[in-house]
């Protein structure tokens, strides 16, 4: 069985959980396993990110440190913010002299960083080394019927040199899946539009009216739920649905997935037991479990 190096992050662990859940269930049906590193540290999010910041690095170094000492140059994540952080952290340790000097010296306990780690993400691995056919061999299940908007939203595909799908304007990576599983991929026009991301601290009106959008923009074109890799995506998604419940009377709402547990409906017997969704995904179960 192939072996990955796998990165959760922090989120996977508490919120987003069902996100790793489904994603350690549905790998062995398809003749790989993700072996979580040790000693991992948080990614440090997109706060690593600002051109200023250094010290906000060094978690997502000291775990590309930890890929290293595998012996394994590659790390897959499910969370779209951890896979990207890890990859543009890692491009900057090896284009900014600058930066690099600094985490060196800082770092001067752990071993030193060669820069050669290859962040993936999980639809990566699926696409590029175990290929969709291999996926819709695995299905048991097939969602025949059921209407699937993705969500990709920013990360996945910006910088659109760490875009996971070739054509980061209109990608395909995750409607391949979806039609792997036998579902009906539906075209969303906010897609790739952001779900308002961490202005949910502290705007989750402004939140609820782009979650509106993206919505709808998927319900007009027929879909039922809307699958996402993000848990940031999903958390905004589903739980600022209340807010629209209340404000907006003829608002009807909608499941939100993740990709992986779209996944484990198609690939593995027994009925999921999900428990970190606010909008209920029971009727959409209950269509393939009786």
């Amino acid at each position: 069985m192939l072996r990955y190096n796998y990165f959760p992050g922090c989120t996977l662990k508490t919120t987003g959980k069902e996100l790793e859940k489904s994603a350690l269930k549905v790998s062995p049906r398809l003749g790989f396993e993700l072996v979580e590193l040790p000693r991992w540290h948080c990614c440090g999010t997109v706060v690593a990110l600002s051109s200023d910041n250094k010290m906000h690095s060094i978690g997502a170094v000291r775990t590309l440190i930890r890929v290293q000492e595998t012996g394994d140059p590659k790390v897959v994540s499910l969370c779209s913010i951890c896979y990207n952080t890890l990859a543009r952290v890692n491009q900057r340790f090896n284009t900014d002299a600058e930066f690099r000097d600094a985490v060196v010296k800082f770092m001067d306990d752990e071993p030193e960083y060669e820069g050669k780690v290859q962040s993936l993400h999980y639809l990566q691995v699926l696409r590029d080394e175990i290929t969709y056919d291999r996926v819709k061999e695995a299905v048991i299940r097939p969602l025949s019927g059921l209407k699937v908007a993705p969500y990709y939203g920013c990360l996945l595909l910006r910088p659109k040199e760490f875009s996971i799908d070739p054509n980061y304007e209109s990608p395909t990576v995750l409607e391949d899946l979806i039609e792997s599983l036998g579902a009906e991929a539906v075209d969303n026009p906010y897609k790739n539009e952001c779900c308002g991301s961490y202005e949910t601290v502290h705007n989750p009106d402004q939140v609820a009216s782009m979650v509106y959008n993206i919505i709808e923009g998927a319900r007009k074109n027929g879909a039922e739920v809307l699958v996402t890799s993000c848990p940031l995506c999903h958390f905004n998604l589903d739980r600022r649905q209340q807010i629209l419940i209340k404000a907006t009377p003829d608002f009807q709402p909608m499941p939100i997935l993740y990709f992986t547990e779209l996944m484990e409906m198609a690939l593995i017997e027994e009925r999921p037991q999900w428990t970190n969704h606010t909008v209920s995904v029971d009727e959409i179960l209950d269509r393939f479990y009786k």
